[in-house]
């Protein structure tokens, strides 16, 4: 083992076991301990002097701030190459690092050109190198006649692949017809992949009533539950039969949760996201115009909200990530037909969720499990996700008592909209430690991670 290098003490550390005092030792990168908080600090490997700890080690108290494993957040687009203006890699790391995010996901599409073959694959990590401050991995996409590149995407060491059941938005990522669907997940099957899909029904939302204008009840009901809950009962046919494992992105429909933990009871390979949107906006505060509110599928009623919450305390929702969609400010036009969906969060997803999560007596240890250890287990990142020994020592410093308004103009986003602004919010996040270096959003010192082979 590696020398002690840097000792984080708090009052409250969240373990896998629970929240306590505690003192983190960090060596190599890596947690080398988690030892009680009075516990004399490491002088070197299995040595320890009253008082002491390694030669050059920096010490740090943090006092009553707490020490989060750093968040893990599968649910980005970046837009970087070829939508840069929209976001980029060294303005979303740095608004992910000051949110509390040690690592991301980028989605496989809004970047031109789009992760769907090995070649664009490269064309996006050229374009990441030596500009990430936070761990930055990528998601393939799945699309309609691909089939030839997922293999080669596999063992490029993408997490998985993307599909969408209805219009992506980017006329470059069209979605997969139900022959499509079932093709691709054969073959995601057979080389133990995961697939990943935005289900929205294409059938429903052609028959629902168009969107328009500033209101946004009519954009509610262009995008009924109803096509959430038919694409996603088509998921759950196709992974049981087909034995493949499937993730639904971005659970809106509260209605689809029976038939998710009835899957899940049945052995179907199927996990579940949500996001923050989700959990502390509603259909009821939208006003009119504020198409930052805009996104798909939709933000919808509180009564729909308290579901969201129930299906996360009882496990049917694995994790909440950010969704984080960012475009340029013309692009949110003020009528709902017309301005692009998306909502930009990643540096306030864990403010934002905090806020509700406590309000609902949820604790700091649940906050942990869905932003970090639930997103790491989905991409199989068996080195992040948590404060034990053996991770990666990527932290977050929580101040969960401390409030703050969302000013805008301070967000490292590269366009500076959010559907947050003016919001008073709990939980300042001090710093966040990427394998025991904290992030300064100077120097870029993230890596490009790749898949993991399965244990």
């Amino acid at each position: 083992m590696p020398p002690v290098e840097l000792v984080l003490r708090s009052t409250r550390v969240v373990t896998p076991e629970g929240v306590r005092p505690a003192s983190v030792t960090v060596a190599g990168g890596r947690i080398a301990a988690v030892l009680p908080y009075e516990t004399d600090v490491p002088r070197g490997p299995g040595v320890y002097a009253p008082g002491q700890h390694a030669p050059g080690a920096a010490v740090e108290d943090l006092g009553d701030d707490v020490l989060l494993p750093g968040l893990v957040d599968t649910h980005v687009h970046i837009n970087d190459p070829g939508r840069a203006e929209w976001e980029g890699f060294a303005t979303a790391t740095r608004a992910a690092a000051a949110g509390g995010i040690t690592t991301l996901v980028d989605m496989p599409l809004n970047s031109l050109p789009p992760t769907t073959t090995l070649e664009n694959l490269r064309v996006k990590q050229d374009a990441a190198r030596g500009r990430a401050h936070v761990d930055l991995g990528f998601w393939g996409g799945a699309l309609p006649g691909n089939l030839a590149d997922l293999r080669p995407l596999h063992d490029a060491g993408v997490f998985g692949f993307k599909g969408f059941l209805s219009p992506s938005g980017v006329e470059e990522f069209p979605s997969l017809g139900p022959g499509d669907l079932e093709a691709a997940a054969a073959r995601i099957a057979a080389l133990g992949g995961l697939l990943i899909v935005h289900a929205e029904d294409p059938g429903h939302l052609a028959r629902a009533p168009r969107p328009g204008g500033p209101r946004y009840s009519g954009f509610l009901a262009s995008r009924p539950r109803a096509a959430e809950n038919e694409a996603i009962a088509r998921l759950i046919s196709v992974a049981r039969r087909l034995g493949t494992r499937v993730h639904v992105l971005h659970l809106s429909s509260s209605d689809a949760l029976p038939m998710i933990a009835a899957a899940k009871a049945d052995g179907v390979r199927i996990t579940v996201e949500t996001c923050p949107h989700f959990l502390t906006l509603t259909a009821e505060e939208v006003p009119d115009g504020a198409t930052e509110f805009k996104c798909c599928p939709p933000i919808r009623e509180a009564a729909n909200q308290d579901a969201l919450w129930a299906g996360l305390a009882d496990g049917t929702i694995d994790c909440v990530v950010s969704d984080h969609s960012p475009c340029t400010t013309d692009l949110k036009v003020p009528d709902f037909g017309r301005a692009w969906g998306g909502i930009s969060s990643l540096q306030l997803g864990l403010p934002a969720v905090w806020t509700e999560a406590r309000r609902r007596g949820h604790t700091l240890h649940d906050l942990a499990r869905w932003m970090s250890g639930g997103p790491a287990a989905l991409a199989g990142l068996r080195h992040k996700g948590a404060v034990e020994a053996g991770r990666d020592a990527d932290f977050a410093v929580l101040a969960p008592d401390e409030t703050f308004t969302v000013d805008p103009a301070a967000l490292h986003h590269r366009n500076h909209v959010t559907a947050y602004a003016g919001k008073t919010l709990h939980g300042v996040v001090r710093a966040a430690w990427l394998r025991g270096r904290r992030i300064t959003g100077r120097e870029p010192t993230g890596l490009l991670i790749e898949r993991q082979p399965s244990a």
